[in-house]
């Protein structure tokens, strides 16, 4: 089975042909600001999809929300005005609830002569058709759930073009209406006015281009909210169609699986006892045998790689192969992966594993920190934590496996702080990263969700998956899974009984079939909505997940198949290490933090920048075609989805593509 392909990407690329200069002054011709403007009714998921998605690439927007009190009106002053003798858009699109959801008709009638002067597009985010927006009353309404409709040729051809055109809606509970919509038909062609259907269901529209002389509005007849998977599989094409392909931000489907406790053991799950032994079990005579990779595992891991063109990170820990190979005289697990070794991406886990914050105190439950004579936490120390880095990365060496030294992950995300029994960071961590050299440290997004400081270092959250460390089998995993997730009276813990505003209780699964019939489908879901969001968090499982059964390939090629069904070969999943994609959540934070700063506007076929802070990258999209440089010979940014974009520093200015979208 091939996966989506794993592409490097250029940043620029020359070409052989001139561009003509201009042979005479000519006036200005209008200025339009690289802005959005979103006007909300308070209470539309719809258009809160829409500002999610422009809020994960990027994209700078205002928000009007009509409920609020003192809100501003939407004039003709307030939508544009004149600079250096030029009329300026302030806005370059424009997104509503609906067709026309102002109280006061002055202001509709203002913002549709706006959209018609510029050329300014707007986005109805759900709509009852009606003649006003091209389209005959609906013959018929209801869910959507579970049907799958097709984006047209048009669409395919211009800004959704990255999507391959079958767009499956979510049945996620077949009792919950989820998505509800009004396919309709358009009406024939009336003076200057015409609608193009975008995308379809059973012959009938519901989404549309209405085409009224120069104003142009994208129509959608149906529900959404910014967690649906179709939904935000379509929101890049929508600010694409909405921007005509030249705006601010980026959007990347990111993509990396990292494999913790690599070389070490990791207990087992007892299902008997429902426990893990050494973790949480009360009664120390339960025991399980450990699970840890084998020579066959080796040769697996590096097939599926070769054939999805996928590769994962290993996050090892060579204190127990050392161990073994001490004892034993050899680790064939350890022969096997260095016959390999250049078959994947190493990185620092710890030598040991250990844990690398406070002193634990087992002799209460949940532990605590043990404290010393002050009532201070005890921690481990800065010598400590600086040898578990500094000789795993020796060892390393020594078995010839490359790594990147500014990189590290220790066990458990230890030293950082975890909730509710160590609040703070080991102090010492932020020394001995600093010590060692570590600038990326990862930290799990589960509990600790934005990247942060850690001294001179920054963490990058990673997403768990479903698999649990403590299972080799499919059976075990739907085991514990059963135990946490089910009720008292089901056989479970009733953990989901006593958090109900967190979890919901389901019925058992079946050991033989859970796994794949419940947990795979279930977390591939989660997964690919965090793809979905230009979100470069990695993702994490463990070492436990490649032995015995393997539990982790039928989840990934879950995810990487249901990616494909979706998506375009021009939009590869971008898989990098963990240092790049924590250098993507720093430009994207800094690049929120300063937005506001730039400008930013689109003037006679020219992209202008300018005004970004010192250091602050400007993420800039633009058609196929916008070259830059001196004489325009420079094609500018990295090609994906059938755009050009990239990050900038310092003013810019572009010649932009003829877009066709």
């Amino acid at each position: 089975m091939k996966g989506p392909g794993i592409r490097v990407l250029s940043v620029f690329a020359l070409t052989a042909g001139l561009v003509a200069l201009p042979t005479a002054a000519q006036a200005a011709g209008p200025r339009i600001d690289l802005k959005v403007l979103v006007v909300t009714d308070g209470s539309s998921p719809s258009v809160a999809a829409m500002a999610a998605q422009l809020d994960s690439e990027g994209v700078p927007y205002d928000l009007v929300d009509l409920s609020a009190p003192g809100r501003p009106a939407i004039t003709r002053a307030f939508l544009q005005d004149t600079v250096g003798g030029a009329a300026r858009a302030k806005y370059q699109g424009v997104v509503l609830p609906n067709a026309a959801p102002f109280g006061d008709a002055a202001e509709m009638t203002a913002l549709a002569e706006f959209e018609r002067q510029f050329g300014v597009r707007q986005i109805s985010s759900y709509v009852y058709p009606t003649p006003d927006v091209g389209l005959d009353y609906p013959s018929s309404a209801g869910e959507l759930d579970g049907t799958t409709a097709e984006l047209t040729a048009t669409a395919k051809a211009g800004a959704f073009r990255y999507l391959k055109g079958g767009v499956p809606f979510e049945n996620l509970a077949p009792s919950v209406p989820e998505t509800y919509g009004y396919p309709a038909t358009p009406l024939p062609d009336a003076a200057g006015a015409h609608f193009e259907p975008y995308l379809t269901s059973g012959g009938k529209t519901l989404a549309g281009v209405y085409s009224s002389g120069t104003r142009s509005q994208m129509v959608l007849t149906f529900s959404a909210n910014q967690y649906q998977t179709q939904f935000r599989a379509l929101g890049h094409g929508l600010v694409t169609w909405l921007t005509k392909g030249v705006h601010l931000g980026i959007n990347r489907q990111y993509f990396s699986v990292h494999v913790d406790d690599v070389f070490a053991r990791d207990a087992r799950w007892s299902g008997d006892q429902n426990c893990t032994p050494g973790e949480n079990c009360t009664d120390p005579s339960v025991t399980t045998p450990d699970i840890r990779m084998t020579p066959a595992d080796v040769t697996a891991a590096v097939d599926w790689q070769a054939q999805r063109a996928f590769p994962l990170d290993l996050y090892f820990n060579g204190g127990t192969s050392k161990e073994i190979v001490a004892n034993e005289g050899g680790d064939p697990l350890l022969t096997a992966f260095k016959q390999q070794r250049t078959k994947f991406r190493w990185a620092n886990h710890t030598l040991d594993h250990t844990y690398l914050g406070c002193e634990q105190d087992f002799t209460v439950s949940p532990w605590a920190c043990k404290k010393d004579a002050q009532g201070k936490p005890v921690w481990q120390t800065r010598a400590y934590l600086k040898a578990q880095i500094a000789d795993n990365r020796t060892w390393a060496a020594g078995q010839g496996f490359a790594l990147q030294a500014d990189e590290l992950v220790t066990g458990e995300h230890s030293g950082l702080k975890i909730l509710p029994q160590q609040p703070e960071d080991n102090p010492n961590l932020a020394l001995a990263a600093a010590d060692t050299g570590v600038k990326w440290l990862g930290s799990d997004a589960s509990r600790d969700f934005d990247q942060r400081a850690v001294g001179a270092a920054l963490t990058v959250p990673r997403y768990p998956m479903a698999n649990y460390f403590n299972v080799g089998t499919a059976a075990e995993m739907a085991d514990e899974y059963n135990w946490i997730y089910t009720s008292r009276a089901d056989g479970g813990s009733g953990i989901c009984e006593d958090n109900p505003q967190i979890m919901t209780c389901i019925d058992p699964l079946d050991p033989a079939t859970g796994y794949l019939g419940h947990i795979v489908p279930l977390d591939a879901r989660i997964t690919l909505a965090h793809i979905l969001r230009n979100d470069p968090r990695p993702h994490y499982v463990h070492q436990s997940n490649m032995a015995e059964e393997r539990i982790l390939y039928p989840l990934l090629d879950r995810v990487l198949a249901d990616y494909g069904a979706l998506f375009a070969a021009n939009s590869p999943l971008v898989n990098q290490r963990m240092r790049d994609n924590g250098a993507e959540l720093k430009r994207q934070a800094a690049w929120r933090a300063a937005s506001k700063q730039v400008t930013a506007y689109l003037q006679d076929g020219k992209v202008k920048v300018s005004g970004a802070p010192s250091g602050v990258q400007v993420p800039v999209t633009v058609p196929e075609g916008t070259r830059t440089g001196l004489l325009n010979l420079v094609v500018f940014g990295e090609k994906y989805a059938g755009e050009r974009s990239a990050y900038q520093t310092g003013a810019v200015t572009l010649t932009v593509g003829a877009a066709t979208v």
